[in-house]
């Protein structure tokens, strides 16, 4: 696949960047990707992955943008308060990088529709803002053997970890089970900033990037947390595969998505 000419210029410092390079280039071109939430931490990813030049990327949230959203979900316009998130979202990718073909999916995620969903991209990433869609992204993804790129944001916090089936552990090894309803503050209830937001979805670009191209040590085994206020920050190495996870263990027993397992915690980031 040649590059034309005006594609030479657009991506000319990741030409040069070593360990991108053309084939770097070509092969973001030709990946496609499904970004699940379109809001504070879909933001970065869905705008860095686009100036990068990912040629297919899908967007799927069934949300409407709110003036509240404004202060982290920078994708997103006064001008579009009202509009669905993901045909605001479509806008403005299409508007920084023609070369990206846009898939809309609006509409809420759900154990109902997210094995279609996922099927057609090489790799997922989980910008939710929920445990149970998060459990879900999880459970579906280990199922197709799908890689995906989980976050989470709260306060002033944040973490990253890679989810590769067969490479590494899943985020259902690592928590097991959606805590009770109302053990862990929301961002509603405890407030975010909206810089940290940023920063954890540009990782998550980042990784996504990394996996792509196949270049660095993508967060797989290994979750990456951000303090924002101590500027502390950890990579903390995560247990092998559990041989008993429900999903992905030596004996699995989820092997379907049943939606009565999904039951919505919702936290708005």
């Amino acid at each position: 696949m040649a590059m034309n000419d005006e594609q030479l210029e657009r991506y000319a410092r990741h030409l040069i960047l070593n360990g991108v390079g053309a084939k770097g280039q070509k092969r973001l071109l030709a990946a496609s990707v499904l970004i699940i939430g379109a809001g504070g931490l879909g933001s970065p990813v869905a705008l860095y992955l686009a100036a990068a030049g990912v040629g297919r990327i899908g967007l799927a949230d069934g949300d409407v943008v709110d003036l509240s959203n404004l202060q982290r979900q920078i994708i997103h316009t006064t001008a579009r308060v009202g509009t669905p998130k993901v045909e605001s979202a479509a806008a403005a990718i299409r508007a920084l990088n023609p070369d990206v073909t846009v898939d809309e999916h609006v509409g809420l995620v759900d154990a109902s529709n997210i094995a279609a969903l996922i099927e057609p991209y090489d790799l997922v990433i989980d910008a939710t803002d929920n445990f149970s869609t998060k459990f879900l992204i999880n459970d579906a993804c280990v199922l197709a053997g799908k890689p995906f790129i989980h976050a989470g944001v709260v306060g002033f916090a944040g973490q990253v970890m890679d989810v590769v089936p067969g490479a590494g552990p899943c985020y259902r090894c690592i928590f097991e089970e959606m805590p009770p309803a109302g053990e862990v503050p929301t961002c509603k209830e405890a407030g975010v900033l909206g810089a940290v937001v940023g920063v954890i979805g540009s990782l998550e670009a980042t990784e996504a990037v990394k996996l792509i191209v196949g270049v660095g040590e993508p967060l797989i085994g290994r979750m990456l947390t951000v303090d924002a206020l101590t500027m502390n920050v950890r990579r903390v190495p995560l247990p092998e595969r559990v041989p008993e996870c429900a999903v992905c263990g030596d004996h699995p027993t989820i092997t379907a998505l049943d939606p009565a397992r999904y039951v919505q915690t919702a936290c708005v980031i």
